[in-house]
């Protein structure tokens, strides 16, 4: 009797350190609000979802495996609180992130569906987190801006070299049969020390969903058709320093290759300049971002402020105004070439 109860003690403990061991966290955001939108042609009020950040509704775990190496996951689907809806339907289930890793002295491997270097980059370095529509996304970097989440993706994150100082690689197949078409590759070096991050990242994307294109006359190095098979090119070179009272928010990038939301080569320079003002619970966002189109006359601009109120720890207001001025190509989705677009919104957000 008395070993019986010895050994359920001993099995109890183990259980214990066990449970100790792991843990699953689920979290989520629900962000709702109000958009009114101006493109110089036509006005549009509407209820939006995650205006701020991706609405979203994720499960995240993690697992000591001993020896000073630990297993993780992530699942993280994306909806539309306006109507209930997944944010993707043509992915279904966790269209956002999807993925398991392994974390040691190594570094870390992740495996499966993730953000790509370029996404990270611009969410670390821009006011507005690229969200309330005033984010850089909308003209840096739109040759590869559209590729901020990768399917079949391997990544691999450094170690600490020195003291601030990280890096990570990605591949992701394109699981085609030529074993080139639709995949991609991503580099990343990051500092980070006090006040101060930089980072420099590189990616590239096979475009291999773009329809080979026919000849336009006159024949022009913008119009030139390409190919299945078109890659697109993109570098960043960003950087934050946090002064106290103030963030400075600075980035310079260049573009070349396929542009696949408008099926065109690509040839450009992208500038940014922001920064970040705290004061009590409050925030106020701003940033110029300059679009230079080395190939015709596609240059754009775009000057947004915003304006965030911390109700809580978990809630806050947001607000944000706009104005972005593209010549001949629109850039950003429900514009019109030659054309300014306005765009305010206002919403809160709650984290969980």
């Amino acid at each position: 009797m008395k070993k019986s109860l010895l050994a359920l003690a001993v099995l109890g403990a183990f259980t214990g350190i066990a449970s100790a061991q792991t843990s699953v966290t689920i979290y989520g955001v629900a962000d709702a609000g109000i958009t009114r939108q101006d493109n110089g042609v036509s006005v549009v009020n509407r209820l939006d979802s995650g205006n701020q950040s991706g609405s979203r509704l994720g499960f995240k775990g993690t697992e000591d495996l001993g020896g000073g190496l630990s297993g993780q996951f992530v699942l993280e689907q994306g909806f539309n609180i306006d109507t209930g809806s997944v944010s993707d339907a043509t992915r279904g289930a966790f269209n956002r992130q999807a993925y398991v890793g392994l974390t040691g002295p190594f570094g870390q491997v992740r495996l499966g569906r993730q953000k790509t270097v370029m996404y990270d980059a611009l969410d670390a370095i821009d006011p507005f987190r690229i969200s309330n529509r005033s984010g850089i996304d909308r003209l840096f970097l739109r040759n590869v801006g559209g590729a901020g989440r990768a399917d079949n993706q391997i990544s691999y994150f450094t170690p600490t070299f020195v003291p601030g100082l990280t890096g990570q690689i990605t591949y992701a197949l394109g699981e085609q049969t030529n074993n080139q078409a639709g995949r991609s590759m991503g580099a990343s070096l990051n500092y980070a020390a006090g006040p101060l991050f930089v980072t420099l990242d590189y990616l590239l994307v096979h475009n291999n969903f773009l329809a080979r294109q026919a000849p336009v006359a006159p024949q022009t190095a913008a119009n030139a058709p390409f190919f299945p098979d078109q890659t697109a090119r993109g570098t960043l070179l960003g950087a934050t320093y946090d002064f106290g009272v103030a963030k400075a928010h600075a980035a310079f990038g260049t573009e070349k290759g396929g542009f696949a939301g408008l099926n065109r080569r690509t040839d450009a320079r992208d500038y940014m300049v922001g920064a970040t003002i705290p004061f009590g619970a409050s925030a106020v966002q701003v940033d110029y971002v300059k679009k230079q189109d080395r190939l015709g006359n596609g240059d754009a601009k775009q000057y947004a402020a915003g304006y965030t109120y911390a109700l809580s720890k978990r809630t806050n207001f947001y607000s944000s105004f706009t104005f972005t001025d593209q010549d001949a190509i629109a850039y950003v989705a429900g514009t019109v070439p030659n054309q300014i677009d306005r765009v305010i919104n206002v919403g809160v957000r709650h984290t969980f």
